[in-house]
């Protein structure tokens, strides 16, 4: 198997790329997948399509699983699938590297995350990699997307690897919240927990924060409350609570120096 490592790609060059990134805990996942026949489908269908011409984004698809440990992760943000445009994509859910324009959803997370917690982040800048560096994991359902085209690897097999990752979270003892934003999100829980959630966990569930739904009922992104929810659920069960606003981060960085490289 051949695998590329172009960690300055503003694209996908091959596939699979970044393994040798992921952090400790998800490889046993990720193994399992890339021989299954799910993950022998996605490097088919990515190698033909990058073959064909493709622009395929992010450059690299694992980075959510190289930036937060399994052993670490306390909370789950669940997203659809990459921004489909040029340089927005990074391989976390909502998130666009530095001099990138926040897309709306990402703009009413933080205006969101401002009103619940009565201050704005200190930089929002590269906010949610130190997130990831506190243990949020922030997951696509789909790692890879074609250039302006949403939603056009969402079948072609992600799924058996996202939910195995969510399958593996909800099976565990550590009380983990799960926040879902919008049907999908919402709908692909459901489709891996059944009827059931593990009672150790905590679920928090909203509209997507897309302006199209982000103030709408049934349950308006906008006056959620999520993160200071969460917050207070990770402090009653013993968690350290997440540092949303980025208060103790260290001028100029995003969280360790090893997620930084990624």
């Amino acid at each position: 198997m051949k695998v590329v490592n172009e960690d300055a790609a503003e694209r996908l060059l091959g596939w699979p790329t970044g393994l040798d990134a992921v952090a400790p805990g998800w490889r046993p996942l990720l193994d399992e997948f890339l021989r299954s026949a799910a993950g022998q489908a996605v490097t088919a269908h990515l190698r033909e399509r990058l073959t064909q011409g493709a622009v395929i984004f992010p450059p690299r698809p694992l980075r959510a699983l190289a930036l937060t440990p399994l052993r670490d992760v306390r909370v789950l943000i669940l997203g659809q699938d990459p921004y489909h445009r040029p340089l927005q994509a990074a391989g976390l859910a909502f998130f666009v590297p530095d001099g990138v324009k926040a897309p709306p959803s990402l703009r009413n997370i933080l205006k969101e995350l401002a009103r619940d917690l009565g201050a704005p982040p200190s930089a929002p800048g590269r906010l949610l990699e130190y997130w990831a560096s506190q243990g949020v994991l922030l997951l696509n359902t789909s790692l890879t997307v074609e250039e302006g085209r949403p939603g056009s690897h969402a079948s072609i097999g992600w799924g058996a690897l996202t939910g195995a990752v969510i399958r593996y979270l909800l099976a565990r003892e550590q009380p983990l919240v799960f926040m879902l934003w919008g049907n999908h999100a919402q709908a692909q829980l459901a489709a891996v927990a059944g009827q059931t959630m593990p009672p150790q966990h905590l679920v928090l569930a909203a509209n997507h924060p897309s302006p199209l739904s982000a103030t709408r009922p049934p349950v308006p992104f906008m006056g959620c409350g999520h993160f200071s929810r969460a917050n207070e659920f990770l402090s009653a069960h013993g968690a350290a609570p997440i540092d949303w606003l980025g208060l103790q981060r260290a001028p100029g960085t995003a969280g360790p120096l090893p997620g930084q490289l990624v």
